[in-house]
Formats: C-alpha cells, structure tokens, sequence
C-alpha cells in the first residue's frame, strides 16, 4: 500500500454570485476525468466575487488573477499537469484544426 495521500481540489464559489451550478459542473467534470486518482472534490461556499481552485494547498486558478472563470480545458490541463504530467487528455490535448 502506497502512503502517498491522493490530492484534494477544493473549489470555493460565492454564494452571492450563484456560482454553485458552475462549481459543481467543474467538480463533476474532473471527477469524470480524475475520479479514481483524486482523494476528494470539495465545494466551499464563499463571499465578495470569490471563486478559486486549489490542488492540495496550491492555487491552481484564480478568477481575479487568471482575468475569469476557467473552460473546462485549462482546468484539465492544470490538474493533469500537477497529478501525471504524461497523462493524455485525449482530444483536450489536440490542437484546434
């Protein structure tokens, strides 16, 4: 058995913007993509415009800092590039035709 905890990403939304169904949808997309190598997804109800994504302890996305909301695509890749950098992403990797 391996001692190596599985990462935590931890969305925190405000409340007051109704960014819920967006935090949600992003959680259900990477536990689509990442399910069986995340230790957990979390939805943290938050204030004042907030919405950020952290793996572990590290912020990996920032509405203020990254000018918005990721697309589905950036944040992939950002886990991927932190969880198994070799990882495939599939059709996400390929360059737009």
């Amino acid at each position: 058995m391996s001692d190596v905890k599985p990462p935590r990403i931890a969305i925190t939304y405000c409340t007051q913007c109704n960014w819920l169904l967006r935090s949600a949808w992003m959680a259900q997309e990477l536990l689509h993509t990442f399910g069986p190598d995340l230790g957990e997804v979390a939805l943290r109800p938050g204030s004042g415009g907030s919405f950020q994504i952290h793996y572990d302890d590290t912020l990996i996305w920032d509405r203020v800092a990254d000018d918005g909301f990721p697309d589905v695509k950036a944040l992939k890749q950002r886990v991927r590039d932190r969880l198994d950098p070799s990882r495939d992403l599939g059709h996400l990797d390929r360059a737009a035709q």
